[in-house]
C-alpha cells in the first residue's frame, strides 16, 4: 500500500465494519498497527469494556491510543509507516459536538466552535496521511445511530462527504458484506 492511503468504512450498527477495518489493517503489512479509540469511560461498565478491548487488541499486536477528543493530540504518538485504524468518527463527533454539556454550554451552542474543531480534524487527517502508511476510518451511517439530532446528523454527513472525497477507497458495510463505493 502506498504511503498516505485513506480507507473510509461506513455501515450500520453491528454491520461488521470494525472487524472488517481491522482485517484491512492487519493485511496491509508488518508495520506497527495503531488503534485510535474514540470511546470515553463515563461509568464503570464502559471503563471495563474499554480496558477489555485494549487488552484484546494488545494481545493481537495493536498499539492503542485512547483519544476521545482533539484528534490532533495523537499526532506526536504516530510514527512513519504506522497502519492506523480510527474507530470511530461518530463517537468523536458526539464527544466534540456536545463537549461542555455538563456546564450547560455545549460546543454546538457556541458560534464557530464546531467549525474550529472540524478544521483541526481536517488538518490532523492531512498530517496523518503525510506520515502514516495507512489510515482506515470507521463510522456509523448518518441515520443509523443512537443520536437523533439534526445538527449531529448534519455534521456527520458533512464529515462523511469530505472523507469519501479524500479516500482512496470508500466501503459500505451491510450484514458483514463489504460494498466498495469508490
Amino acid at each position: 500500500m502506498a504511503r498516505g492511503q485513506l480507507i473510509f468504512i461506513s455501515g450500520g450498527v453491528r454491520s461488521g465494519k470494525s472487524a472488517y477495518a481491522e482485517s484491512i489493517v492487519c493485511a496491509a503489512g508488518n508495520s506497527r498497527k495503531v488503534y485510535l479509540a474514540s470511546g470515553q469511560a463515563r461509568d464503570e461498565e464502559m471503563k471495563e469494556r474499554i480496558e477489555r478491548h485494549r487488552q484484546d487488541r494488545q494481545e493481537d499486536g495493536w498499539h492503542t491510543i485512547e483519544q476521545a477528543y482533539r484528534m490532533e493530540s495523537v499526532l506526536g504518538e504516530l510514527q512513519p509507516n504506522d497502519l492506523v485504524l480510527w474507530d470511530c468518527v461518530t463517537t468523536w463527533l458526539a464527544n466534540e459536538l456536545y463537549e461542555g454539556w455538563e456546564t450547560g454550554k455545549m460546543c454546538s451552542e457556541i458560534p464557530g466552535c464546531m467549525e474550529a474543531k472540524w478544521r483541526s480534524l481536517q488538518k490532523a487527517i492531512f498530517w496523518m496521511l503525510e506520515t502514516v502508511e495507512l489510515l482506515t476510518v470507521v463510522s456509523n451511517e448518518v441515520l443509523d445511530d443512537f443520536v437523533r439530532d439534526e445538527l449531529y446528523q448534519s455534521w456527520l454527513g458533512r464529515i462523511h462527504i469530505w472523507l469519501v472525497q479524500q479516500a482512496h477507497q470508500a466501503i459500505e458495510m451491510e450484514n458483514g458484506l463489504a460494498f466498495r463505493r469508490k
